[in-house]
């Protein structure tokens, strides 16, 4: 009998799911610390400083790209494929890590606080963070498919906005609310919330020129797209 194996199928679908879950883990731990920049500045009662949000804003952003290329490639079954595979494997991080900090530490490792305070199972961070990103990245994949539907293959710049203004919105409120309504409140909430939506916001659209070349780039290397 002759040695046998799969045959790669091509295209870079599978290039483009990886570096997908690779972001949305490495902002799923960053999330746990929030950011504070500026003073304490109020207009009107309302504080516009210090600028709260937190570590998963340097990198969460950019899964909103990628899941632009994935709708905009692939349609809304090969994005759903994508988001569900990163759900799973956000569930299984989580999991782990339930396991992980409940294991006894060896008699002369003295970080266990520390590995709880940063990756310690807590239930409402990690709901927050799968229910936001389940609504935000479906909705987003959502509406980008149907208005390419109605431009077809002109007006990505309209879709790949609309779509993340809607996605985004829903992402950012459901995550903010369930994991930190009670724990800040009032404005300084208010203020978490707004100021991580425009900032993700305005990442997608200063990365727009990115996210023209590697759509072009990814429908360039997928042998069956427009076929």
């Amino acid at each position: 009998m002759t040695t046998q194996f799969a045959t790669r199928q091509r295209g870079v679908y599978d290039i483009v799911v990886a570096l997908f879950c690779a972001l949305l883990l490495i902002s799923n731990v960053s999330a746990v610390k929030l950011i504070q920049f500026g003073p304490e500045v109020e207009l009107f009662g309302f504080p516009i400083l210090p600028i709260i949000t937190d570590g998963g804003a340097f990198l969460f952003p950019l899964t909103y790209v990628l899941g632009d290329v994935l709708a905009e490639v692939y349609g809304m079954r090969g994005a759903k494929r994508a988001i569900f595979i990163g759900f799973a494997v956000s569930i299984l991080a989580s999991l782990t890590f339930l396991l992980v900090g409940a294991a006894p530490p060896a008699a002369d490792w003295g970080d266990q606080a520390a590995f709880e305070a940063v990756l310690g199972f807590v239930p409402r961070i990690v709901a927050a963070s799968v229910l936001g990103y389940l609504a935000g990245q479906l909705l987003n994949a959502w509406v980008l498919v149907k208005l390419k539907k109605r431009t077809r293959e002109g007006g990505l710049w309209a879709r790949l906005l609309g779509s993340t203004v809607v996605g985004e919105a829903a992402d950012t409120v459901i995550f903010c609310i369930v994991a930190f309504a009670g724990i800040i409140t009032g404005g300084t909430l208010l203020n978490y919330i707004l100021v991580g939506y425009v900032y993700k916001v305005l990442v997608e659209v200063i990365f727009l020129p990115v996210t023209y070349q590697v759509i072009k780039l990814v429908k360039r290397h997928e042998p069956t797209y427009g076929a």
